[in-house]
């Protein structure tokens, strides 16, 4: 009874560490736009308004910026590179 009285004490004494974790959210969005800089305008300004909207991403998770680039689908288009669906040559 002892020895678990003690091992109750020492695990009162023992305080958890605060980590801080850097986050990245990646997507994929289809925007009709004249340029790729209207596009890459239209979902920032998209993106930002739904984070400041957004009491968990604020005060929780303190989201604190958002970058993206935008290029025409084709050759560059990376959608399904990670898949594990890839066909063999």
């Amino acid at each position: 009874m002892r020895s678990l009285q003690k091992i109750n004490t020492l695990e009162r004494k023992v305080r958890k560490m605060v980590y801080k974790v850097h986050w990245i959210v990646d997507g994929v969005a289809e925007i009709e736009a004249d340029s790729k800089e209207d596009a890459e305008k239209k979902l920032q300004e998209s993106l930002e308004d739904y984070v400041k909207n957004s009491k968990p991403l604020m005060d929780k998770f303190y989201a604190k910026s958002i970058q993206g680039t935008a290029y025409l689908p084709g050759n560059d288009d990376k959608e399904g590179e990670n898949s594990n669906d890839k066909k063999e040559d």
